[in-house]
């Protein structure tokens, strides 16, 4: 199963349309979704904070603005990935 981190923080309009996203995506590309919360972090807080969200997939990661048609190609290139090599 491929594991999606996203980067957030409360009150993130933008980070809560792409975990809709996520959610919507994840009938077709089953995966498991770590919100980590940039704003408990002062380094990620320093990294994150003018990009958010952010969606890491492996070595991919995806910054504001994010489209539902990047998230969707992101994890079906992954998918494709774990089932080549499994």
């Amino acid at each position: 199963m491929l594991t999606v981190t996203l980067f957030t923080k409360p009150g993130c309009g933008l980070c809560d349309e792409v975990e809709a996203e996520l959610d919507a995506l994840q009938r077709y590309f089953p995966h498991q979704l770590n919100k980590i919360d940039i704003s408990q972090d002062a380094e990620l807080f320093a990294k994150y904070r003018y990009t958010i969200p952010v969606v890491q997939v492996g070595n991919v990661a995806l910054a504001a603005p994010i489209t539902a048609v990047q998230l969707q190609q992101t994890l079906a290139d992954f998918a494709n990935q774990a089932a080549s090599a499994g």
